[in-house]
């Protein structure tokens, strides 16, 4: 007898399943047309199906109703798309980007990370209650660096080809790719000294900045970055061994970063090291010399791949976000939090990129880099950060076996506030671009049709104008199609405005021969002439296939 069986894993891939294929039907007008990002349109589903709307998709009943458990989930999917996506960031950069372009990456890397982790602190430092500047410091960490996934959208795209230059596209990639890995040091500096001050802890600053020097930038960064440039470069180096023996196939060929950055995910992860920053050095290694990225410029298996990633981790957040405690918690009012956000996504960035703008060679104008300033968006990386810290804070700040009071009250700021700025950037950096095109064309619109002459009668139509407008638009075009050829062009064209000679040329069978249709026979004799030089189809000699011109045929290919 047929049952239903409606469990959890049937929905989710029912779930899933049917909102990318509904989504993927319309997805050019929604992106290319609408300018939305699927980052925005996938939170919207996960908020659709997440228990407080549809409860379709259950995160509690999947973690077995322990919130830790349900955090690790988060977590780990966070590792795995941060992970894919700054190996192909570091893979989409051209030949040695980060030598040639090393001291605009220091800029930002550097000073400019400085000046948005102090910002968003004392932002957070001044709108939270009951915060220390050293926890506004660990909340402030968590959202600095920018979001690998969400600059797609400003990266990638119609718009972007149109309205941000290709060099400036490569430093926001660059960026966004090397700076989530270097959130480490900006983070476990204030979470060492909350650690080594207090109750219960050694009140050792000199310990605090020991633990930060060795296992922070030692043991995390400097390990990350030779481990990450090692596999990458052995792996970039059997590649090309295998491809010269015709040992790889297509698929296994295309499919390598992303192996890659699964492989690099799971090892970092095991020695406890920084993952994300070791799969940025290990992308832009592999191709330094920028054959792989050459060889796969035209594929679309990696883009792919990466919308699935992206959409399927936006629907999660939207369905594990907590909603409720925005406005229901006892740590920070709504009437807090909203000023908080707005006031993060406008002073954070935008002041420190513009104030050393003129240093960075990619940014030419003012406009540029106020630009580049507001779309630092804040997304998965400050997720994965968040969840770094919680685990931090449980497992290390504790007296007698239990969460010290202030670790405790910061877990409680830390997890509403990064949750609420992280909705704050998806939803504002997703319609900034669809509403400043609806600010564009509106304006325009309205003036086109107060502009515009409205009468009840048509303009009167004149035969003889309309008949002299042709034919001075008909010797335009042929003059331009001439060319260079302006002996051709002169014999075949009339001049325009010019009297006919007195003598024209004799007519055949009776038929006067006028202006008119010796533009016509001109034009007929053009076309053919173009048609039998340039049209494949038309021409005497058959015209060779082009074939695609890559450097790689692999062993499955017919020889050309």
């Amino acid at each position: 007898m047929p049952t239903l069986a409606v469990d959890n894993f049937n929905i989710v891939c029912a779930c899933l399943g049917g909102f990318i294929t509904v989504f993927g039907l319309v997805s050019y007008l929604l992106k290319e047309k609408f300018y939305l990002s699927e980052a925005l349109i996938s939170l919207v589903a996960g908020v659709i199906f997440s228990p407080n709307v549809t409860n379709l998709l259950k995160p509690e009943q999947y973690a077995l109703h322990d919130e830790e458990v349900l955090h690790t989930i988060t977590l780990y999917f966070s590792r795995l798309v941060l992970g894919v996506q700054v190996v192909l960031a570091g893979v989409q950069l051209p030949s040695k980007y980060l030598k040639t372009e090393w001291k605009s990456l220091a800029l930002l890397l550097g000073p400019a990370m400085l000046g948005m982790w102090l910002v968003t602190s004392l932002l957070i430092f001044s709108l939270v209650p009951h915060i220390h500047f050293i926890e506004a410091l660990v909340v402030g960490a968590c959202v600095t660096p920018t979001d690998p996934v969400l600059s797609n959208s400003i990266v990638k795209g119609k718009f972007a080809d149109k309205n941000i230059p290709k060099e400036l596209q490569k430093i926001i990639i660059a960026e966004s790719g090397a700076n989530d890995g270097l959130g480490y040091p900006f983070l476990f500096l204030p979470l060492y000294l909350i650690q080594h001050s207090g109750l219960g802890s050694d009140h050792s600053a000199a310990n605090a900045i020991g633990a930060w020097f060795g296992e922070t930038w030692g043991y995390t960064i400097l390990l990350s970055i030779v481990y990450g440039a090692t596999v990458g470069y052995i792996a970039k180096e059997l590649l090309h061994w295998a491809e010269e023996h015709h040992y790889v196939d297509r698929e296994s060929f295309l499919v390598f970063a992303i192996t890659l950055a699964l492989f690099l995910v799971g090892t970092m992860g095991m020695v406890g090291s920084d993952d994300i920053l070791a799969c940025f050095i290990a992308g832009n290694t592999f191709t330094w010399d920028d054959w792989f990225r050459l060889e796969t410029m035209d594929d679309s298996f990696q883009p792919t791949i990466d919308m699935l990633l992206n959409v399927s981790i936006f629907i999660w957040f939207g369905a594990v976000c907590p909603w409720k405690e925005f406005y229901t918690n006892d740590v920070i009012p709504i009437y807090r939090l909203i000023p908080l956000g707005i006031l993060v996504l406008l002073l954070r960035r935008p002041p420190v990129v513009f104030a050393m703008h003129k240093h960075i060679h990619q940014i030419d104008e003012k406009r540029q880099a106020l630009y580049v300033g507001f779309f630092g968006p804040i997304g998965v990386s400050a997720i994965f950060y968040l969840y770094i810290t919680l685990d931090f804070l449980r497992k290390n700040i504790t007296v007698d076996g239990e969460i010290r009071p202030d670790a405790e009250y910061l877990m409680k700021v830390v997890n509403i506030v990064v949750w609420f700025l992280v909705i704050c950037s998806v939803v504002i950096h997703g319609l900034t671009i669809p509403m400043s095109k609806l600010g564009i064309w509106l304006p325009r619109s309205i003036s086109r049709a107060i502009s515009s002459q409205r009468e009840d009668s048509p303009e009167p139509f004149h035969v003889r104008e309309h008949e002299q407008d042709a034919t001075e638009d008909i010797d335009e075009g042929l003059r331009r199609r001439a060319g260079a050829n302006s002996s051709t062009a002169s014999d075949l064209l009339p001049r325009p405005h010019s009297r006919a000679p007195s003598q024209g040329p004799i007519p055949l069978s009776g038929v006067p021969t006028s202006p008119t249709s010796t533009v016509q026979e001109g034009k007929k004799a053009d076309l053919s002439e173009n048609n039998s030089t340039c049209d494949p189809v038309r021409s005497s000699t058959p015209q060779p296939i082009q074939l695609n011109q890559r450097a790689i045929r692999f062993p499955d290919e017919v020889s050309q």
